[in-house]
Formats: structure tokens, C-alpha cells, sequence
């Protein structure tokens, strides 16, 4: 039998309830269910499938030069895959395209959308994608709903601006969520975003597991966890301490240059207090609302699960700037920061570490 978005959503068990059209499930999924592929395939080694799944933060659409709308066609793969979340601790996440978040899909408002889901033939579980850019029915779930091997297609018209997260939503959606089926589509003004020296792209999410952070070995998802919102793991971009020096690298700048973040919060349930320590948001568009007026030199912004932000910042001094979440201990215990390291020449004028004498080399210094 060919594959509709009817059988599709007989197979999954989504009926014409209403949660059951917002994609939420009022129960917990059976064993199947949270099978995903690379854990029916990978279950005796338990070795991971994929070395990365942190997406690289500089990978992202450039800014678009054209006063016109036009038709932009837009596909993404659904993708469970095996990695680490820290050395030694695996974890079967879902993905879009592979990487966390998923990729950054970059229109100008007025623009049609062609887009495409394909659910990957190795997949375990349906999957489909809510657009908060869209106007229709579960921002476009229902009409995604795809099988493994399967795929489907939509339509839209982008007609207000702004920077909006896209996520699975099928039943459990918290736990598709959770392992980290979420992204951005930026719906660029008419107008168009002032230009900066750079551009970088971010996810926050939280990762519920049945073992301690840390300990070796395979952690399996714990949805008692999740419902009683106490996270094992906070991450961004999907790993922990992904993009530090330490492991992926950190991103770079140049003193005197500026640049446009982009974050996403996944959630499924924690806010994120975005900071950047040694720096400050010189402007910042709180829930990613670009059609009004920026907010100037904040230096946290709260940051809900399925919303955005979009912050410049500046650099007169080399430094490590780290984006962390403010709530310190998902810094600390929980894995969730980020660096640029901003290199050029000292301006002791602006900031001076050590105008008398070098700090002492047994002096503990903070984290990077």
C-alpha cells in the first residue's frame, strides 16, 4: 500500500483528537516505540553511529541580497544515529540531517516554501515537522507525518518575518525533542538584517537519561526523568562542551569586528538564561521578533523552549567569550556552554587583567 498522510497517521496511532493534531500524547511510549534504529542495530556493541552530532555553527545560509520573493525549496532528512554525548557516555539521538540543532533554513518574508521530509529507510520512527513560520494546521505536522523510507511534502508562504524553531511533533514529541529534532527557519524582513562581520547559529536542549552524568557506557532515554523535568544533560549543540577548545573548537572573531547569534531553545522544558560571560548582547531581539525594535546591551536573555533569540555582538578586546546558560549549573554539572574565542591586539585601555603584576601561576583560573 502506497504511503498517505492518511495511512501515515493510521499507522502512528494519531487520531482527530486535538491532541492528537498537536502532536502530544498524554501517555508514555511503549518499548517499541522509543526503539530507535540505531538501538535495534547496535544493541549488543553499543558503539555509536555517528562521531558527531553537533552542528557546526558557522554552517549556515548566507544573508539573502534580493528585493523580490521567490519560490525556495527546502528538504530535510529525519535521522536516528548513535553518538556520544561526552567521552564514553552514548546516546541514541533524532536528528534532522544528522546535526543539533538541525540545519538553519534562511527565507525572506513573502517567500513559498517547497519543503520536503524524507524519514530515513534506517529509521525506527515516524516523523514530521511544526513550523512556527507556518499558518496552518500544527504548523505543518499532519501534513509531514512520514514513515521510515517514506517521505512527504508541504507548501507555504512565509509571510511574517522573524527567526522561529521547527520541531518534530508527532506523539511523544517531548521525547523526539529531547534527543534533539529541532532547529530554526529564519524569515528575513523585506528589508533585510544589518550587516555584521559574521554569523553564527546555536541550539539549546535538555537530555534525559537512566544513568548519571558522566558514567560510561550506553544511557537509555528515561521518560520519568523528562516528565518530572530534571535533565541529566544540558547541552548546546547537542554534546557536551561541544564547541570549546576542548573538543569540536571554538568558533572565531576578530577584535573590532561584530556578530549576529542565532539560538534556538528546544527545550522540551527548560528556559534558557543566554549569556555571554566577558561580553554583552549590544542588541538583542527577544523571541526572535525581528519585525520591532531591538533591545540594547542586555546582558542575559530568557530564552523559552520553542522560541528564539537573535543577538549582536561586539569585540574590543581578545577574549573567550563564553555563551552559557545562567542557571550556573548547567555550566558546571550539566554540560552547557559554548566558546568564541576572539583573537587581535590587547587594548589595555578597554580591559587590563593585570596592570601591576601577572597573576600567580598556581591562581585557578575560570573554565577556558
Amino acid at each position: 500500500m502506497p504511503t498517505t498522510r492518511r495511512t501515515t497517521l493510521k499507522a502512528i496511532g494519531a487520531g482527530t483528537g486535538g491532541a492528537a493534531l498537536a502532536g502530544c500524547s498524554g501517555r508514555a511510549p511503549t518499548d517499541s516505540e522509543t526503539e530507535t534504529a540505531s538501538k535495534r542495530t547496535e544493541k549488543a556493541s553499543g558503539k555509536p553511529t555517528a562521531n558527531r552530532v553537533a552542528a557546526d555553527p558557522t554552517d549556515i545560509p548566507d544573508p539573502i541580497d534580493r528585493d523580490e520573493p521567490k519560490t525556495v525549496e527546502v528538504e530535510l532528512t529525519a535521522k536516528e544515529v548513535r553518538a556520544e554525548i561526552e567521552d564514553g557516555v552514548v546516546y541514541d539521538y533524532m536528528t534532522f540531517d544528522g546535526q543539533i540543532p538541525g540545519p538553519m533554513i534562511r527565507v525572506r518574508q513573502g517567500d513559498t516554501v517547497k519543503f520536503n521530509l524524507k524519514n530515513a529507510s534506517s529509521n525506527a520512527m515516524p516523523h514530521n515537522v511544526d513550523f512556527h513560520a507556518v499558518y496552518g494546521t500544527a504548523g505543518g505536522a499532519i501534513a509531514t507525518n512520514a514513515a521510515p523510507g517514506k517521505e512527504n511534502a508541504m507548501e507555504f508562504q512565509a509571510r511574517y518575518p522573524g527567526a522561529y524553531i521547527y520541531h518534530c511533533a508527532v506523539p511523544n514529541l517531548d521525547y523526539h525533542i529531547a534527543s534533539g529534532m529541532f532547529g530554526m527557519i529564519l524569515v528575513e524582513p523585506k528589508e533585510g538584517l544589518p550587516e555584521v562581520d559574521r554569523e553564527f547559529y546555536f541550539g539549546q536542549h535538555e537530555v534525559y537519561t537512566d544513568k548519571p552524568a558522566g558514567e560510561k557506557g550506553r544511557h537509555s532515554f528515561d521518560m520519568e526523568a523528562m516528565k518530572a523535568e530534571d535533565p541529566t544533560y544540558v547541552l548546546l549543540n547537542g554534546q557536551k562542551f561541544a564547541i570549546t577548545p576542548d573538543n569540536f573548537g571554538a568558533v572565531t572573531a576578530e577584535t573590532g569586528e561584530t556578530a549576529r547569534v542565532f539560538m534556538v531553545t528546544g527545550g522540551p522544558n527548560l528556559n534558557s538564561n543566554f549569556h555571554p560571560i566577558g561580553n554583552v548582547w549590544t542588541e538583542a531581539y527577544r523571541d526572535g521578533g525581528l519585525a520591532g525594535r531591538a533591545e540594547q546591551y542586555l546582558q542575559t536573555v530568557n530564552v523559552p523552549p520553542g522560541s528564539c533569540m537573535v543577538g549582536t555582538l561586539d569585540f574590543p578586546v581578545p577574549e573567550h567569550v563564553k555563551l552559557v546558560d545562567h542557571a550556573l549549573s548547567r555550566v558546571a554539572r550539566k554540560g552547557m556552554m559554548g566558546v568564541i574565542e576572539v583573537q587581535g591586539e590587547e587594548r589595555p585601555e578597554v580591559f587590563d587583567p593585570s596592570p601591576d603584576t601577572p597573576a600567580s601561576e598556581d591562581e585557578e583560573g575560570p573554565m577556558y
